[in-house]
Parts: structure tokens; sequence; C-alpha cells
């Protein structure tokens, strides 16, 4: 198979589902290699997108969302069944994608003042019955597509709240900065999607940080499948250890920083080390993540970023942030710059704030690999 660049922001990283083609056994196999036919087609129409105008109101409004059921094909969209003055229809996938994605514009337009993924009260689609056995969830650009997965390692991705608010935030996060999708901001991408997609998981079930779970994508997998989640922020590298899907790649410090040519640079892996950082800084701060935390990561992302910021400069930019919102040189600036820093980031602080010192190893080292879970056929 050939080194296969993911180039739309989809929940099923490259390499789970490289793994599940080169290791799964002739139906598991083929699935896999169906959704990767899908992603690549779906890869080639956002091309042609990509630079279309966006669509918005006069008057931002919260919620503009439409369903539309694609009927098992891969026409996009496909035939809509629900939106804000319809009846809902018999179709749990429906359902869900319209309530998840409600949860999710209700956070952004809440908290921040951010009407749907533009700012601007854009038309929000989303796409249900994608495919056949599409083992997959993303933002293609324009809009939400989702999977029913094959009913063996993957069931409806519908049914994950974080993994809808995940996908949407991709799209916020395209207007607001149009951060890359290689290398470390990359993975600041992933992470963001992540970190956003967690806090509006943790609103939705009223949890305290030290409550959360910290998982992503808890709620996809098949019966049997060894997997607690997609990722886990609060201890990456966990979430799963299957004999099909292998074990969780992702590193949780910079020394274990993963080198590789796949998945554009190790996106949906290396995002393990800026989310154990949130992670950190959440359960240090206590109480809810999206109070204040949440706030000091929006504010970086909305107005201290450029769209090719990299590791430290997206700490920078959260430790300048956390001075803003919660005093220069107190307990919160504190604890993030402490958070980065037990992941190996290591953040300017006033002079008067004592950081612990961190083992060089953490910046220094790195784990290289070239062929991430390359299949041998």
């Amino acid at each position: 198979m050939s080194n296969i660049q993911q180039d739309i922001c989809a929940v099923i990283p490259w390499h789970m589902n490289n793994r599940l083609a080169s290791r799964g056994g002739p139906e598991i196999s083929r699935r896999a290699l169906a959704t990767f036919e899908q992603m690549e087609g779906i890869s080639a129409a956002r091309a042609l997108i990509a630079d279309t105008g966006i669509e918005s109101v006069a008057v931002p409004v919260r919620k503009n969302r439409r369903i539309y059921d694609c009927k098992h094909t891969r026409q996009l969209p496909g035939h809509l069944v629900l939106d804000e003055h319809g009846h809902r229809p018999a179709d749990v996938e429906v359902n869900e994608a319209f309530d998840f994605s409600g949860l999710t514009l209700d956070f952004y337009e809440e908290l921040f003042g951010w009407s749907s993924v533009d700012g601007r009260g854009k038309l929000l689609p989303s796409n249900v019955h994608f495919g056949v056995d599409f083992g997959n969830a993303g933002w293609d650009g324009k809009q939400m597509i989702y999977g029913d997965g094959d009913g063996v390692i993957f069931v409806r991705f519908t049914k994950s709240r974080d993994v809808v608010g995940h996908e949407i935030t991709h799209g916020v996060i395209q207007y607001i900065v149009k951060l890359g999708y290689s290398g470390q901001t990359g993975a600041l991408n992933e992470h963001l999607a992540d970190a956003f997609g967690s806090m509006i998981r943790q609103r939705s079930f009223n949890e305290t940080a030290a409550r959360a779970s910290w998982l992503i994508g808890h709620e996809i997998f098949g019966p049997g499948v060894a997997a607690r989640g997609i990722r886990s922020m609060a201890a990456p590298g966990t979430a799963y250890d299957d004999p099909i899907l292998g074990k969780d790649p992702q590193p949780a410090y910079m020394r274990d920083y993963v080198e590789t040519n796949d998945d554009n640079g190790g996106v949906h892996i290396n995002s393990g080390i800026p989310n154990k950082a949130f992670y950190i800084a959440a359960t240090t701060i206590g109480g809810y993540s999206w109070q204040l935390l949440g706030r000091i990561w929006w504010k970086a992302l909305k107005e201290r970023i450029a769209s090719d910021v990299d590791f430290n400069g997206f700490a920078r930019a959260t430790v300048d942030a956390a001075a803003e919102l919660g005093g220069s040189g107190g307990h919160v600036q504190l604890s993030i710059a402490q958070a980065w820093a037990l992941v190996g980031i290591n953040v300017p602080v006033p002079v008067s704030v004592a950081i612990p010192n961190i083992p060089p190893a953490f910046a220094s080292q790195k784990r290289h690999q070239s062929n991430w879970f390359r299949p041998t056929f």
C-alpha cells in the first residue's frame, strides 16, 4: 500500500486503519481498504471546494443545522432528512448528528460568542450513512461526514458526542487560523480538536476535570474490541491494546516524539504530548475545564498563534493568555507552565515564578519511525 497521507480531518487515524488493513483478516482488511478508498474520494472532492466562499447569514444564529442521509452512497450531500424546522425521523444516527452538533454549537456560542464554525452563522451540513462499511467520521472542509462502521471493529460514529465535537472543532479552527495539518502544527490541530471535543462532552455531562474520563471516542468500538477509546488525554499510549488494532502509539512526552513520514508527520500520534499537558493543567487548576482553561486555550487559538505554530509557540501562547485571564505569575499561569514543562516543553514565565527542573531528556530525545504500521503486502 502506498504511503497515504490523510489530508481530511478524520477521527480514525491513518495508522489505525492501516493496521486493520494489514492485520485484520480477509473481511476486516477488505473493509479497511474500502474505508481508505472512500477517504481518497472525499479528499479528491475536498480539493474542489477548498477555496469556495463561506455560506453565512446576515445575522449570526446559534444553530443552522441540516442532516443529510447518504443512504450508503458516496454522494455529498445526501438526501435532506432533518433541519431546524423539521420532524425527527426514526433514525438514531440522524438524531445523534443533529443533537450532538447542537451541543457543540451551543458550546461555542454560549462560552465564546462564536456562531457556527465560521463565527457568522454558517450552515452546518452533516451527512450520515456515508458509503459502505465506512469506518470513519470527519470534517472535509465544508461538511461533516459520518460512517456507520463495520459493526465489528467500529459501530456508528455519531454515537460519540466528543467525536462530533472534535470534528466540528476542525471546522472552527479552519475559519479562525487555517492551522496547518502536518508535523507539530498538525498535531496541535488534532490536540485542539481533542481538547475542545473533550470539554464539549464534559460540559454536556456536567463533569469536573477530576471526574472526566478524558477518552476520545469511547463509544465507537464494537463489542470485544480491547479499546477504551481512540485516544486518552490523561494517559496517551493506553487507549487501546488489541490483537488486531495493536497498541496505542501515542507518546506523552517530548522525549518520545515520533518522527514519521506517515499520517502527515504523525499528527494523530504526537498530539498525545499537548493532550497530556492540557490534562495536567485541567486537573491541577481543578473545577470545570471549560470555565477557565477552555477560555485560555480559546484566546490562544483565536488571538495568539499563526497558521504554522509549533509546540513551543502554542505553549507560550497559552501561558501569555493565562496571564491576561488569570493574572501574571498567578496560580493559573504557573499551573499551565508547569504542565507544559512536565511533558518536556519549557516556557518562559515571570522570574518570580518557580518551575520545577525537568530533565533535559524530555526535550531532547525523539523516537524515530519512518514506516509506522506499514503493511507488508
